[in-house]
C-alpha cells in the first residue's frame, strides 16, 4: 500500500490526475480487496499496476474470532515479519487495535511483544492495511463500520513516529477512510520525545498513556522505559501537552494481582495525576500472557477504583476482550518472529 508508489507510476504513465483518486479511493473508502475490484480503472492499467504495485502487502496467517465478537488476525509483511491486528466491539460500536512495530523493544514484563525484541518498523502502508483488512471483514460480516482506532498493537508508536502519523492522517483524511481525529488513540509506554512533538500535531489525536504503576520504583520493575524517563519528567511532558493542547490523557492502568493494585497505590496514582487536572484513568484487566501475573479480584478493582474516586480522579473500568483466542498483544506473534529471526540469521550465514 504505498500510495506515492502508485502515484509515480500512473504519472511516469502520463495517467490523468483523477487516476490516482480512483485508486485511493478505491483502496481506502471503498475497502477494495484488489485491483480486479476499481473496474473504473481500464484492464491493462489495472494489470500493470497489480504488477509494479501491489495494493495490498500483508498476508492473513491466522483468523480468531472470540466468544464476545472480537476478532483478531495474525498478519505477515512482505518479508516476513509477523504483526497483529484486533477489532474489538462495544455494544454497537467496533474498534480497531493497529500495530506500529513488528516485536517492540522496550521489554514491558507482562507484555507478550515485550518478550519478542523488535522485528522492524511498519511503514504507513502496513499500519492502514492493517485497519482496511479488519474493516472488510466488519463490513462482510454485516456488522456495519470500525468507527474507533488506538494504536495499541504490537510497538511503540513514537518510536515509528513518522510513519504512525502518516498512517493517522490517511485514516482520518476525508478522501481516504474519512475517520474523525477524535476517534484516533496513540498509547505510549511513555516515550518523551513522540509526547513533546505530537503536542505540537495539528492533527486532533487523542493520547494515551500506559502507565500501570505510580512510582518509578515499581514502575521500573513493570516498564524498563522508566529508567530513562522518569514519571516527574513524563508527566511534565504530559501537563505541557495538555497546556497546548487542551485535550484530556487516558491513563490506560492495567490491574495485575498483588503487585499495583492496592488501595495505596490508588492513592499514590491520585496524587500523580491530581484531581481535576484532565486525566482520566482506564482500568484495564489483564488478558493473561506467559509472563505469569494475574488479573486483580472483582473486589480489589473494585477497592482501587473506590480509592480514585474518593481522591476525586474520573476512572472508568475496561473489561478484557478476546480472552479465548489469545487477544492480548503478541500472543500469536511470537512464534512467527522466531522463526522470521532464525530465517534472518541463516541468510546472514549465508
Amino acid at each position: 500500500m504505498d500510495f506515492e508508489k502508485i502515484r509515480t507510476i500512473l504519472a511516469d504513465r502520463g495517467e490523468p490526475a483523477y487516476r490516482f483518486r480512483q485508486v485511493y479511493e478505491g483502496a481506502t473508502r471503498g475497502l477494495a480487496g484488489g485491483y480486479g475490484e476499481l473496474t473504473a480503472l481500464p484492464a491493462a492499467l489495472r494489470e500493470r499496476l497489480s504488477e509494479q504495485a501491489p495494493l495490498h502487502e500483508l498476508t492473513v496467517t491466522d483468523t480468531r474470532e472470540s466468544r464476545d465478537g472480537t476478532i483478531k488476525l495474525g498478519l505477515a509483511t512482505g518479508d516476513g515479519f509477523p504483526v497483529e491486528a484486533v477489532v474489538m466491539r462495544h455494544r454497537n460500536r467496533r474498534t480497531a487495535c493497529l500495530s506500529s512495530q513488528s516485536g517492540c523493544p522496550l521489554q514491558c514484563t507482562f507484555c507478550a511483544t515485550g518478550a519478542m525484541g523488535l522485528g522492524r518498523n511498519l511503514t504507513s502502508g502496513e499500519i492502514v492495511e492493517q485497519l482496511l483488512v479488519l474493516a472488510r471483514l466488519v463490513r462482510d460480516a454485516g456488522a456495519g463500520r470500525i468507527g474507533n482506532v488506538v494504536m495499541m498493537g504490537m510497538g511503540e508508536p513514537f518510536l515509528n513516529y513518522d510513519a504512525v502519523l502518516d498512517a493517522c492522517r490517511t485514516i482520518t483524511d476525508p478522501a481516504g477512510y474519512g475517520l474523525g481525529a477524535r476517534h484516533v488513540a496513540i498509547s505510549t509506554a511513555g516515550w518523551v520525545p513522540g509526547i513533546e512533538r505530537l503536542a505540537e500535531e495539528p492533527l486532533q489525536l487523542r493520547l494515551a498513556l500506559s502507565l500501570h504503576a505510580p512510582t518509578d520504583e515499581l514502575r521500573t520493575t513493570l516498564m524498563p522505559v522508566t529508567k530513562r524517563f522518569p514519571l516527574a519528567r513524563l508527566m511534565r511532558a504530559c501537563r505541557d501537552y495538555r497546556a497546548r493542547t487542551g485535550r484530556r490523557i487516558f491513563v490506560e492502568y492495567l490491574l495485575l494481582d498483588g503487585v499495583n493494585d492496592s488501595p495505596a497505590e490508588a492513592a499514590q496514582l491520585a496524587r500523580l495525576l491530581g484531581a481535576g487536572e484532565g486525566f482520566h484513568v482506564n482500568l484495564i484487566a489483564y488478558n493473561p500472557t506467559a509472563a505469569g501475573y494475574r488479573g486483580s479480584p472483582p473486589d480489589r478493582v473494585e477497592s482501587f477504583a473506590a480509592e480514585l474516586r474518593r481522591r476525586g480522579v474520573a476512572s472508568s473500568y475496561r473489561r478484557s476482550h478476546g480472552g479465548d483466542i489469545e487477544a492480548a498483544c503478541g500472543q500469536l506473534a511470537v512464534a512467527g518472529a522466531t522463526a522470521r529471526r532464525r530465517e534472518l540469521r541463516r541468510a546472514a550465514v549465508r
